[in-house]
């Protein structure tokens, strides 16, 4: 509820619906697994169950999101849970068929942190500091995972593998406890970029190769963008 540059954006309604319950929706259409919402705020809980979601209230001291769903996990108590996706709440475009395909990724490869990315169509993207980038040690394909070198908010487009990064991350349990046992590193400070954390730590990330793009609500300007795609959909 506190977001800077966007105060309260979860509750913000597009449609009728709040921004965090278009994504918790999202995630459960999905269909791989129970989904739950973590945060701080009541309103934020009040809002998700009013519209048929399950909620865990954290504390109010994390750094990041990934803080965030760890505290929820242990709340859980699930020791049958294997895999943990975290999807951003502020990014109701995200695709259910591109979750459903880290989620198979994830499977497959036995990774134990992924990612997605989609390609920047946009060249304007590359400047843009609100939209975060990825470069791959791979040109990203529809069937390949590989590894992320760097996340960064402002490149020169000059490398052919650098991406679009997604709002959206899975971990094995055990990576997801081995990344918050770290405290958080000057280059994560540095760049307001929490994944930055486990590549300072030696923790792989792959990146599987979303088929649409998403749209996260960080400015009125995202805002806007985004109530015109969706009232178009509608």
């Amino acid at each position: 509820m506190s977001a800077s540059r966007l105060p309260g954006k979860p509750l913000i309604k597009i449609n009728g619906l709040s921004i965090i319950s278009h994504v918790f929706k999202k995630a459960q259409d999905a269909n791989i697994g129970e989904v739950i919402v973590a945060t701080e705020d009541q309103e934020i809980a009040d809002d998700v169950k009013q519209n048929g979601g399950q909620v865990v209230l954290t504390k109010n001291h994390h750094k990041t999101g990934t803080d965030r769903i760890y505290e929820a996990l242990q709340k859980i108590k699930n020791s049958n849970i294997d895999l943990i996706m975290n999807l951003q709440g502020d990014e109701p475009l995200i695709n259910i068929d591109d979750i459903r395909s880290l989620n198979n990724q994830m499977i497959k490869n036995k990774s134990g942190l992924g990612t997605l990315a989609s390609i920047i169509l946009d060249k304007k993207l590359h400047e843009d500091q609100n939209v975060v980038k990825v470069l791959t040690n791979k040109i990203l394909e529809n069937n390949n995972f590989p590894e992320a070198i760097n996340f960064m908010r402002k490149t020169d487009n000059k490398a052919n593998n650098i991406y679009h990064h997604l709002g959206i991350y899975c971990y094995k349990k055990e990576i997801l406890q081995e990344f918050v046992s770290n405290v958080q590193s000057n280059n994560e400070i540095k760049n307001k970029l929490e994944q930055l954390r486990a590549l300072d730590n030696n923790i792989k990330i792959n990146v599987a190769l979303a088929k649409h793009s998403s749209i996260g609500v960080d400015t009125k300007e995202d805002l806007m963008t985004i109530k015109k795609i969706m009232e178009r959909k509608s």
